[in-house]
């Protein structure tokens, strides 16, 4: 707004130099010249001072009369330029003052679209970017990945926060009911340049011992060159299928209280490599129809191990490295319709057991708007190892619609790992349906309740109620 105002001052007194300045010199003449012009042609008793000035101003001055003039008035010009240099420089300067210590954007809201980009903050985002951004879930927060462009000035950091409070009630045998509290998502963006720009998430959370842990989930430097290259080097979410890039950290964001199963995340179970560290591309196809993009990753992959840390921050446990091939459409046609297919590679190291080829092909088709939800996965696993091979299918599908502040859900999920598998032989079968609903208590809270019935192979059944308030700040 400053800034504006600088700009508005600088055209008024240029407009008022341009308007009044031949006025002014012009009445400095005539004054001058007035007392002479007074003895050869008396006022007429009839005619106001008003009246006189103006005929005054139509006659031409003699040139004995204002040639004795010239140098007071080139003097007066030059002390009024001299006052406009004095302004200019005050406005650059309270300009300068200005892009150093403008405050951080307000809090605005906006309809979800990916999430990277679901709501807009400071939007960020924003909107951002992750890619899938055209999500129908109410939003009120910045998209993960959609930055704002920054005024002129040093990097400052736009942080957005998201946290949930759960209340869970389980009758599977060793557990109890209990009050928790969820993640708490630090979303953190600044805007380098034109061209970099950096996307963090710290997580807080506390574990089964009730004790805090703290862990870097997302850290990436992004360079956006145009509309067809994009890279990104550091932590990443992998773009393996649709949920994990549309949704991160953060239920707020989600139409249910939690992920589902094949999507969620190694610390609580999960069997996708779902974060990566190395290098990730993506952008537009040049030319080709039905906004088609492309995304390719290359990272550590995931930890084999028994009690290692899933995810490879910072060493690698063989010199193999994993990469991620995919490819989505998103056809300006049918607004909200996406649908995609990747393929992710590692090699795993498990001690004790031969080297294992894993493969991971995933597909997606989904559509929302503001009212609709419709998300349907197929994710297939491919283990090979000492001359077998070993498949494991899973999926997942979801619906919801929202009615004013209410949106009811339904989810049904499925994975089913063989029990020889050489890396996730204790998962077994799980699968079973989800139903519940979400409330939007404001722009930035929200409520959801969910019943989830969980079938095992060889095991009963779990029956679990989720209570759950989200909110961003």
């Amino acid at each position: 707004m400053l800034s504006i105002n600088m700009k508005t001052l600088q055209l008024i007194l240029s407009s008022s130099l341009i308007f009044f300045a031949p006025s002014y010199f012009l009445t400095e003449t005539i004054a001058q010249v007035q007392p002479a012009r007074e003895s050869t042609q008396p006022r007429k008793p009839s005619e106001s001072t008003t009246t006189q000035t103006t005929q005054n101003a139509t006659t031409l001055v003699p040139a004995t009369a204002t040639g004795s003039n010239d140098e007071t008035n080139s003097e007066t010009i030059r002390q009024m330029l001299r006052r406009i240099e004095i302004l200019e420089e005050r406005i650059r300067e309270l300009e300068s003052r200005q892009a150093h210590n403008v405050a951080l954007p307000a809090v605005t809201t906006e309809a979800t679209t990916q999430k990277d980009t679901a709501t807009q903050v400071v939007e960020p985002a924003a909107a951002a970017t992750n890619t899938n951004t055209d999500q129908g879930a109410p939003q009120a927060v910045a998209t993960h990945d959609a930055h704002q462009d920054m005024p002129i000035g040093p990097p400052r950091l736009q942080i957005q926060g998201f946290a949930d409070v759960n209340y869970r009630a389980s009758d599977e045998k060793g557990t109890t009911n209990a009050f928790s509290l969820g993640q708490l998502d630090l979303f953190i963006t600044s805007r380098l340049s034109e061209k970099f720009s950096v996307l963090s998430e710290l997580i807080l959370e506390a574990g089964q011992d009730n004790a805090f842990t703290f862990e870097v989930h997302r850290l990436l430097l992004k360079y956006s060159m145009n509309d067809y290259f994009n890279l990104s080097a550091g932590r990443y979410h992998t773009a393996i299928g649709y949920y994990n890039t549309a949704y991160h950290h953060g239920s707020f964001f989600q139409t249910t209280a939690n992920r589902p199963f094949l999507f969620a995340f190694e610390s609580r179970g999960g069997i996708l490599p779902l974060h990566n560290v190395g290098l990730s591309v993506t952008g537009r196809i040049p030319s080709a129809p039905l906004g088609l993009r492309y995304i390719a990753e290359i990272g550590n992959g995931r930890a084999a191990r028994p009690g290692a840390r899933p995810v490879q921050t910072a060493v690698d446990e063989n010199n193999g490295k994993s990469f991620n091939l995919g490819i989505f459409s998103r056809p300006s046609q049918v607004p909200g319709l996406q649908t995609g297919f990747s393929v992710y590679h590692d090699r795993l190291t498990p001690p004790g057991v031969p080297t294992v080829s894993q493969t991971i092909m995933a597909g997606h088709l989904v559509y929302q708007n503001a009212l609709t939800e419709l998300l349907n996965e197929a994710i297939v696993f491919r283990h090979a190892s000492a001359g077998r091979v070993f498949y494991t299918p899973g999926f997942y599908t979801q619906v919801s619609r929202r009615y004013g502040n209410v949106r009811p859900f339904f989810r049904y999920q499925y994975v089913n790992v063989p029990s020889d598998d050489p890396i996730y032989r204790a998962v077994g079968r799980r699968n079973g349906p989800s139903v519940g609903f979400r409330y939007d208590l404001s722009d930035f809270v929200n409520f959801k309740a969910q019943y989830d019935r969980t079938d095992r192979r060889q095991l009963s059944g779990l029956n679990e109620l989720i209570l759950q308030l989200s909110f961003t700040f």
